[in-house]
């Protein structure tokens, strides 16, 4: 068995997903809390979704610089970086945001926190474990971060119901700190990475020209703003539904739905993953792909007019909109230059947190444009994610990404 300093590579997987687990708890407790605290702070849909937006913004500006320092720098300092700052924009969000400006200000840190820890997190399995491994240590580094984000809507409401909304983000505050003590006593640590001649560190033009992993970096540009989207306003769509069709609180709640959602699309990601190594990598991306279309037409179309109806295609379309997406990340670590590898996963991550930030914003503003909550409001938000999957699956196909190593299809 491979071995990493006293840690085998399943161990060191197990930990880091470990870590993740608690790092990703908080990340969801905004949107789950959104309606109340829309609410509360008399804000408007489009404020609404620049708070959440504005930790993909964050994120955005800071990954860049932090995964790719990682090509440089052992990606431990980097990971408790991210986990530091995503514990104190939690503790701050909880003490101090009352509205707006401070929301904002926290949801960046924690943005910039997970910067540091998401693709930080698979670069440090990705330096450790072999190309066979790697796939399945992808699947489940995103399957621990699947299940936490799924459980923080339900575990955002219950404490915020036990002890009021700051305890959610004090919790999870305290979560990212544990997450960091694990990570400092028991990764091992390493010295600078091996340079490959004297390529530029911050120099991204290599990695553009590599068509297969931009054709993967692409498509998860689309597939986040989709899941973020979903993620960020499906709790406010399934209340409005339940309003418009006058069903009372059920066992069938919205955080409850996006809970489910969460966790069988984690699944789904597993095993699209295994799934693509049996069938094909593109053939698997190109189903989903096409699957998550119809199913945001079909929700945005139907799912309006009965809340059982939109309860059950929520959570429907969650675990095929997460189909591709430990696929798509491996795909791009996979087919990376080595000695690149933190650049092309910064490249990646940050086109795809583009989408994490412009999928919430986009429908906020559609919203308003339409004056707010409405049938044909919620109609013309899924249709645009429809349509922009579409384009981005067109995109995907023309560039014709590479295969992975064990990829038998």
């Amino acid at each position: 068995m491979e071995v990493v300093g006293r840690l085998s590579a399943f161990q060191l997987v197990l930990l880091i997903c470990a870590a993740q687990l608690l790092i990703q708890i908080g990340a969801f407790v905004w949107p789950a809390l959104l309606p109340d605290l829309v609410q509360r702070w008399a804000l408007t849909y489009a404020e609404a979704g620049w708070i959440t937006g504005i930790f993909y913004g964050a994120y955005i500006v800071a990954v860049p610089v932090l995964v790719t320092l990682t090509d440089r720098i052992d990606a431990k300092r980097v990971y408790l970086f991210g986990a530091a700052a995503t514990a104190l924009a939690h503790i701050l969000f909880a003490l101090l945001a009352d509205g707006l400006w401070v929301a904002l200000a926290a949801r960046a840190l924690a943005g910039i926190g997970w910067a540091g820890t998401y693709m930080t997190g698979l670069k440090l399995l990705a330096d450790k474990v072999d190309s066979k491994l790697m796939s399945r240590a992808a699947a489940g580094h995103a399957a621990s971060i699947g299940i936490s984000g799924a459980v923080s809507f339900a575990y955002a409401a219950f404490l915020a119901d036990l002890a009021g909304w700051p305890a959610a983000f004090l919790t999870s505050g305290v979560c990212a700190m544990l997450a960091f003590v694990l990570v400092a006593f028991k990764v091992p640590s390493e010295g600078a990475p091996p340079r490959a001649g004297e390529q530029a560190l911050f120099d991204f033009r290599p990695v553009l020209r590599n068509r297969s992993a931009m054709a993967y970096a692409i498509a998860y540009c689309i597939h986040t703003l989709e899941m973020s989207a979903l993620r960020g306003w499906g709790v406010a769509f399934l209340g409005f539904v339940a309003m418009q069709s006058g069903v009372s609180a059920t066992i069938m709640s919205p955080t409850m739905a996006l809970t489910l959602l969460g966790l069988l699309g984690t699944l789904a990601s597993v095993l699209g993953n295994e799934a693509a190594i049996l069938i094909g990598r593109r053939r698997l991306i190109t189903l989903a792909m096409l699957g998550s279309a119809v199913c945001a037409v079909v929700l945005g179309f139907v799912g309006s007019h009965s809340y059982p109806l939109a309860f059950g295609l929520m959570v429907l379309y969650g675990p095929i909109v997460w189909l591709d997406s430990s696929s798509l990340t491996a795909g791009t670590a996979g087919t990376a230059e080595p000695s690149r590898r933190g650049a092309t996963l910064a490249v990646h991550s940050m086109l795809g947190y583009v989408g994490g930030f412009v999928g919430p914003l986009a429908v906020g503003f559609v919203l308003d444009w339409q004056g707010g909550m409405s049938v044909s409001a919620w109609a013309a938000a899924f249709t645009l994610i429809a349509v922009l999957m579409l384009l981005a699956l067109s995109a995907f196909l023309m560039l014709r990404p590479g295969v992975l190593a064990g990829d038998r299809g």
